[in-house]
């Protein structure tokens, strides 16, 4: 077996040519070989497109590339965590191509497979499915994504053996596995080298013919950034959040496979007991996830989808993010908890785009909004002026199409029966004249026995 040769992250970077198209790894602030990147910003290439989760996030991934006018081109899911990206991207001096995480995933791992593209549910009826061809497959509407592949591959792995096979550690598998397929030219950065053997066959992640170099550079805190450690972590939580929290955990059932968005969805975590049998999925990698630990970080724990150390339960399982969007595309996620703009009486979900602010990440939002069996909304009932967060039609970028079930605010509940927007439910402290007042959409309502329509 051919033995991958070990170069330096220097060496790694002069391999990379302007105007190439650069895949790197990582989810948030773990899986990034931040090394090569960082080597890589000291060249003088130019004109690269830069294809990943995370462009532009502070001291990871893109952000010194994006600081140093080294991209001309920028293709993933997230932009808003670097003020850098945002900048570039309004005044013209960064193209950039927002992507659903799931769905870039899936062209990386299409790109890797030799297929030309697929057709995927996720963005229908969007502004990001663009001019995309859209047909409707077995009853469902689809939009057509082409694969995608890079140039250069940069990605991390916790092992590696001489022969190249990888080996992840926990969530650190995200996007690397797919980007080591999808790439004419594969550099992986590792922790540790081995001998061929030491990494048993059924632990390789990722087999040695996709790999070109690799590249030994160990990993500290201060490459993790915000996940580093959980200390300090704790905050107030606002009542009226927590309330909300409390009613979505009632709608979970024993066995449910649950996904739960950033924000209000994140408190419903710290309420799960292990009574309650509920099996928490996260899109960066991971079916079984525990709660925070109490000390410790991400070189100790693995990470869920919002950078936050956590617990694994006994039976959990970590896989790459091709596998967990097919999860969630696939109908096997039964719940997905998020969080919301607006939502009308149509059932369509808006929580993307951020009023008056560019619109610069998208993440697995609208992968989950219509994958999940079951779609529940925590939101604020208004904003903080006043305005109606519930209206009759969306007027904010759509996240998907008529898949809310239920939606859950400070001051009520609203689920969507018989097609119909319906009140079912008031929140503690909440009175029916409020929440008539302060609701946009017409909505039925069904307290007790009576049922009125509010128009």
């Amino acid at each position: 077996m051919k033995p991958v040769p070990v170069i330096t992250a220097q060496d790694a970077a002069a391999l990379v040519r302007s105007g190439q198209t650069l895949l790197v790894g990582g989810f948030g602030m773990t899986g990034n070989p931040v090394h090569l990147v960082h080597a890589l910003a000291e060249t003088e290439v130019r004109g690269l497109t830069f294809v990943g989760n995370n462009v532009g996030e502070a001291g990871l991934s893109g952000g010194r590339l994006l600081r140093n006018g080294q991209l001309k081109k920028a293709i993933g899911s997230f932009f808003t965590s670097n003020r850098e990206a945002v900048a570039a991207a309004q005044d013209g001096s960064l193209e950039v191509q927002l992507i659903p995480q799931g769905t870039l995933a899936e062209a990386l791992r299409a790109g890797g497979a030799g297929i030309g593209g697929f057709y995927t549910p996720t963005a229908a009826g969007t502004v990001i499915a663009g001019n995309a061809d859209v047909r409707v497959l077995n009853g469902q509407e689809m939009v057509f994504v082409p694969a995608l592949r890079g140039d250069v591959a940069l990605i991390r792995a916790w092992r590696a053996d001489r022969a190249g096979n990888l080996q992840y550690r926990l969530t650190e598998q995200n996007f690397n596995p797919a980007m080591a397929t999808a790439a004419d030219l594969v550099i992986a950065e590792v922790e540790e080298i081995v001998e061929v053997g030491e990494i048993p066959p059924e632990a390789v992640h990722t087999p040695g013919l996709y790999v070109d170099y690799l590249v030994q550079a160990h990993l500290t805190l201060d490459d993790l950034g915000s996940s580093a450690d959980v200390r300090g972590g704790a905050k107030r939580v606002d009542p009226a959040r927590l309330n909300m929290a409390r009613r979505a955990l009632q709608e979970l059932r024993p066995g449910d496979v649950v996904n739960l968005g950033i924000g209000i969805p994140t408190l419903v975590a710290d309420l799960i007991t292990p009574e309650h049998r509920v099996n928490l999925h996260t899109e960066n990698g991971m079916l079984g996830v525990g709660p925070a630990p109490e000390d410790g970080g991400a070189l100790d724990y693995p990470v869920n989808a919002g950078k936050i150390p956590v617990t694994a339960l006994p039976g959990a399982s970590y896989f790459d993010s091709a596998h967990s969007f097919g999860m969630i595309r696939g109908g096997h996620v039964d719940v997905a908890v998020m969080g919301g703009l607006q939502v009308d009486e149509a059932g369509n979900l808006a929580n993307w785009a951020v009023p008056g602010k560019p619109l610069l990440g998208v993440g697995g939002a609208m992968d989950l909004a219509s994958g999940a069996r079951r779609l529940i909304v925590t939101m604020q009932h208004t904003d903080p002026d006043g305005t109606p967060k519930l209206v009759p039609e969306c007027t904010l970028p759509l996240t998907a199409r008529g898949r809310v079930g239920m939606v859950i605010t400070d001051r009520a509940v609203f689920e969507f029966l018989d097609g119909r927007l319906t009140l079912t439910e008031l929140m503690p402290g909440a009175t029916l004249e409020e929440v008539r007042a302060t609701t946009g959409a017409a909505f039925v309502e069904r307290l007790g026995e009576a049922e009125a329509v509010v128009v």
